[in-house]
């Protein structure tokens, strides 16, 4: 029993509450007043507002500009390598930089589904392909986690 809880206990600090395998303002992590930061700037410059931006961030990578998925996403916002070369950015770790990027290209996708959230932040996960195939958030147990994760700390910023 004591294993197990033990087991246990590594998997939940391993996987941490978004899912991502960094937890919330863990030591790679950037504070809440950086982030707060980033976030405004991105958002000031993108018009996607700052609580969106920041609920996707911290579901995407907990504030670690380090991280890296296993699907080979990079820093703050998870962006794949094509997304990163799309905005011209030269280093995806750069925290400034990739929020911008990933602010730019949330809004696009909020551009493509007419102000819809849920679609955009559906396409900010599986990819604008899988939305559109499916008319609406793919029914993969992953992006749907996701898309409630999101809108929930959304709608609580």
């Amino acid at each position: 029993m004591k294993r197990l809880l033990g087991t246990a206990m590594l998997l939940g600090l391993l996987y941490g509450c978004g899912g991502t395998g960094y937890l919330p303002y863990a030591p790679h992590a950037l504070n809440p007043a950086q982030i707060s930061s980033l976030v405004q700037q991105a958002s000031t410059e993108s018009s996607v507002p700052p609580g969106l931006v920041r609920a996707v961030l911290m579901a995407e990578s907990s504030g670690d500009p380090s991280a890296v998925s296993l699907a080979g996403a990079q820093g703050l916002m998870q962006l794949m390598p094509g997304t990163s070369a799309s905005c011209g950015i030269a280093n995806p770790f750069d925290p400034t930089e990739n929020v911008q990027c990933g602010s730019s290209y949330l809004k696009s996708l909020l551009s493509r589904y007419h102000g819809n959230v849920t679609l955009a932040v559906a396409a900010y996960n599986a990819g604008p392909g899988a939305v559109d195939r499916y008319h609406g958030v793919p029914p993969y147990a992953e992006t749907r986690a996701y898309v409630a994760r999101v809108l929930s700390a959304y709608r609580s910023y």
